[in-house]
């Protein structure tokens, strides 16, 4: 049995396509097995929602009279600092970006109360953002000083590009040192009080397509309650890692760099989030649509929380210290469950990420397709897998001679 993407789009476009989610696959495949599984169905969604701080935003602001080069300047958006080493007019707000008057962790833990994700949230939910600039000014743009209010109703372009997210599973953290400690992962209790994790498990995109057959460059998906599409492997891309039998990554492996209009996208799919102790980014919705291409396709879609194992990583030392240390492994099973047992003690758990969210969007991308109002793409190139020798290196650091 195979298909083609055209072949599926034709089934879409006639109304006769059978789509499920990620959750729905699993009952569907035990049902009426694999093969008849794979003959009927034809596309199976995914879904996740949580904090993907390697996010950003870029626009253009449109010209002044007389021009201005921001390039090379100074911009504050509601006073907090966007990148402006593009051209004349192009502006790039990074979700982690916050402002230079911020008491960061002066006071800890800092609060992070606002920064580029709440700027990129404020643009989708068409609040007027306060821009200061300043220039040094040339003969072509001699303009030098600028305030004024901007909206995404009236700017000329804004454009979602995130350079990492998705990621195909992820670190449970705890904490094993006396006191609390306030990371990414959220703040983590002394001795083992707690752990976080922060991934959609079985509904997760690319833990239903480990060796990323139907994924690649031009795929298009849910972004922020608009539609996206993978532009490239993300960073960080890390697919040569232990895997399970079934191919399941067992440590943090591939990575997605999505883009999209940010004009069609809602705010309740990009919310900008602040980490206690740490800093700010912001929460991004995502699904994948799986296309049902072959029998082994369809079995990969089929992976469970149960088949799903997740490495347990001390937070207060072998992180920060760069150490390959791994406690243990846990299923999405267990963390699903509330608590999971760490060298002997019953340890609750709690999610970054929110699978009711993530479910939606496998629900609202299933719906799309089943109203003809979502075609999927065949993709121009695939995503690196194993086969690439691609690996994740730390930095190799080299003193600097005066």
């Amino acid at each position: 049995m195979a298909k083609t993407i055209n072949e599926i789009n034709e089934k879409i476009n006639k109304g006769e396509a059978v789509v499920v989610t990620a959750n729905e696959i699993i009952d569907f495949v035990k049902e009426k097995g694999i093969e008849k599984a794979a003959q009927e169905v034809d596309v199976v969604t995914t879904g996740t929602f949580g904090p993907m701080c390697s996010s950003s935003a870029y626009i253009n602001v449109g010209h002044t009279s007389p021009r201005m080069k921001l390039g090379g300047g100074r911009v504050l958006l509601n006073d907090v600092p966007a990148y402006t080493g593009l051209a004349a007019v192009d502006l790039l707000i990074g979700a982690t970006a916050i402002p230079d008057d911020d008491p960061r962790n002066k006071i800890h833990p800092g609060e992070f109360n606002y920064g580029g994700g709440h700027i990129i949230e404020d643009l989708v939910a068409g609040n007027d953002i306060r821009l200061e600039a300043t220039a040094y000014g040339t003969d072509c743009y001699p303009k030098r000083k600028l305030e004024t209010w901007i909206n995404i109703s009236d700017i000329n372009d804004a454009v979602l590009f995130n350079m990492r997210n998705a990621y195909q599973n992820y670190n449970v953290a705890v904490n094993l040192s006396e006191k609390t400690i306030y990371t990414y992962m959220g703040m983590l209790k002394p001795n083992l009080g707690n752990a976080s994790y922060s991934s959609a498990g079985q509904l997760s995109p690319l833990l239903n397509d480990p060796y990323y057959r139907t994924i690649g460059i031009g795929t298009k998906i849910f972004l922020g309650g608009g539609i996206g599409f993978v532009a490239w492997h993300g960073t960080q891309h890390n697919p040569n890692v232990l895997r399970t039998e079934n191919g399941v990554p067992r440590r943090s492996a591939g990575t997605l760099a999505v883009m999209g209009d940010l004009k069609q996208m809602n705010q309740r799919w990009l919310v900008g989030t602040s980490m206690l102790g740490y800093g700010c980014t912001i929460t991004v919705g995502i699904g994948v649509p799986i296309p049902i291409l072959s029998e082994e396709v369809l079995q990969y879609t089929t992976v469970t929380d149960d088949d799903i194992l997740a490495p347990v990583v001390d937070y207060s030392r072998a992180y920060p210290q760069m150490q390959p240390d791994v406690i243990d492994e846990v299923s999405y099973a267990q963390l699903k469950s509330g608590q999971i047992t760490i060298q002997g003690k019953k340890v609750a758990t709690a999610s970054l990420s929110s699978y009711p969210r993530a479910v939606e969007i496998a629900s609202t991308l299933k719906e799309w397709i089943l109203n003809g109002k979502f075609l999927l793409t065949d993709p121009v190139a695939p995503l690196p897998g194993i086969e690439s020798g691609i690996t994740f290196r730390p930095l190799k650091e080299r003193p600097i001679e005066d």
